[in-house]
């Protein structure tokens, strides 16, 4: 019980981080994308650069009893389509979450087409693709 009150904690921060940040405004994302304001690109730059080097110190303090998986051949191309919905959406699957939470009822739309998306994948790598997923409960 105490795990899931300090998970929902965190997850509450994290909404309101990203609500303060702008993160959650459509047109933030939007000026972030097209490299009119920086604000939100060094923001979250500098987000991903702090979490690689606690990456490599987490790995080097206690090692993980599980090996990197190798990346996949989709991954380049989930890659594209997720940035691709992120640019058009303003929003990733967090930040729409967010938006709903603010009362953006235009982030409906986001997070159904977030929920398509994967029915759409799992019905398309079931019957044509069929990659190793490699994955992580196995």
């Amino acid at each position: 019980m105490r795990e899931k009150v300090f998970v929902a904690l965190v997850a509450v921060a994290l909404g309101f981080s990203l609500n303060r940040i702008g993160f959650s405004s459509w047109d933030e994302v939007h000026a972030m994308f097209l490299f009119s304001d920086l604000r939100l690109f060094l923001t979250f730059a500098s987000a991903v650069g702090f979490l690689a080097v606690a990456w490599i110190a987490v790995r080097r303090v206690s090692r993980p009893r599980w090996a990197p998986r190798p990346i996949h051949r989709g991954t380049v191309l989930g890659g594209a389509l997720f940035g691709l919905g992120w640019a058009i959406a303003g929003a990733c699957p967090a930040v729409a979450l967010v938006q709903i939470g603010e009362g953006q009822l235009g982030a409906l739309f986001t997070l159904g087409g977030v929920l398509l998306g994967n029915l759409v994948y799992s019905v398309v790598h079931e019957r044509w693709l069929r990659w190793d997923t490699a994955r992580c409960d196995t």
